[in-house]
């Protein structure tokens, strides 16, 4: 029986993302937060001080991080990785100081669990969703030698908007998938916000988040792409087209999304690879795995943001409303809850994949 204690630190740990990871660590039966970092001015504070005024979740401050004291992300980097197997890393900085954070831990031998977009194009850095792609894992390997380490390396959890449709269309890949246009609807809580900080976003639509059209179209690429040579070459096909649009909505990425295939198939039989899907998380029952990674429901109005985005503890995906379309062959909503399954929540469960896989 493998080791399933693992002593695990957060580096950005006073954010949104950071905050949803200290309530995920909080009881979670394999990993015990042992070690917290932000940035340098935020050093020696304990980390409810550091967050006073600034807690956004809706439950409180876990009682295991409250008093702990938070270290400089960068400056006591070295004393981090003593404490810890790993970490999760979550910061606000610019993408190249980023990049040369988490190789810096890498190579002092530190896996690296990264919510940052920094690397996720880095050819080398597998960019995981367990139920879609694990096989992307095996990159590590050539990382570690790129990188000079035996134990550190960096893998990437991909952009939260696409956890909404990536895994739809991966439970019908089969079929050829060959154009895809999609439109999300994506929370606040995205841009690390909240209504009370962000009133401009009550009873309003932004069309426009900065990058995040470019990301839609490109990391779903990435995701779908095949390991040679120690890297990660993209997919070709299928051609997509994105539009990303900032709601009033706390939490909850929905998406729009519209489907053509090489090989016709009726609703009744892509229903039911929904329903049926299974990925290596739910093979290996890991612990923040959903029991179902795909649900659809045949109600024509659902799913909703605020009634479906909590399924199975905000890891599953729900979907609706498949039909036939009179320019693409199929067209459907779906949705994931953007800082659970798209952003903390689905890098937990990659640390567990890579954990229970033997990478960690």
């Amino acid at each position: 029986m493998m080791n399933r204690h693992y002593k695990v630190g957060i580096v950005g740990a006073t954010g949104m993302v950071g905050q949803r990871f200290a309530l995920l660590l909080e009881n979670h039966p394999w990993f015990e937060l042992t070690a917290i970092a932000a940035s340098g001015r935020n050093k020696g504070k304990t980390y409810a001080e550091a967050v006073e005024g600034r807690w956004k979740m809706t439950r409180p401050i876990p009682e295991n991080i409250r008093s702990m004291v938070l270290l400089d992300a960068a400056a006591d980097a070295e004393e981090l990785v003593s404490k810890v197997d790993f970490i999760f890393c979550a910061v606000d900085m610019p993408k190249d100081e980023i990049r040369a954070l988490e190789e810096r831990y890498a190579k002092l031998e530190c896996p690296v669990c990264s919510n940052n977009s920094a690397h996720r194009l880095t050819p080398d850095v597998p960019m995981i969703i367990p139920e879609v792609n694990p096989q992307h894992a095996e990159v590590i390997h050539a990382q570690r030698k790129r990188l000079g380490t035996k134990r550190g390396f960096i893998a990437a959890k991909s952009n939260c908007s696409i956890q909404s449709y990536v895994g739809a269309l991966s439970a019908i890949w089969d079929l050829g998938v060959e154009e895809v246009a999609v439109c999300t609807y994506q929370a606040i809580s995205g841009a690390g916000k909240t209504f009370e900080v962000w009133p401009e976003m009550v009873d309003n639509v932004i069309p426009y988040i900065g990058g995040e059209d470019e990301k839609s179209e490109v990391e779903p690429m990435k995701v779908w792409g095949r390991v040679e040579n120690g890297v990660i070459v993209p997919a070709t096909s299928p051609k997509i087209t994105a539009q990303c649009i900032r709601v009033p909505v706390s939490d909850g990425h929905m998406a729009a999304a519209f489907v053509k295939l090489r090989e016709k198939a009726s609703k009744e039989e892509i229903i039911a690879r929904w329903r049926s899907y299974q990925g290596r998380a739910q093979e290996l029952k890991l612990p923040s795995a959903p029991e179902h990674f795909l649900t659809y429901f045949d109600e024509p109005d659902r799913p909703q943001t605020r009634l479906d985005r909590e399924i199975y503890g905000g890891m599953g995906v729900t979907i609706g409303r498949l039909r036939e379309d009179p320019v693409y062959d199929y067209k459907f909503v779906s949705l994931a809850h953007n800082t659970l399954r798209g952003a903390a929540g689905g890098n937990v469960l990659m640390a567990e994949f890579l954990c229970a896989e033997g990478y960690i």
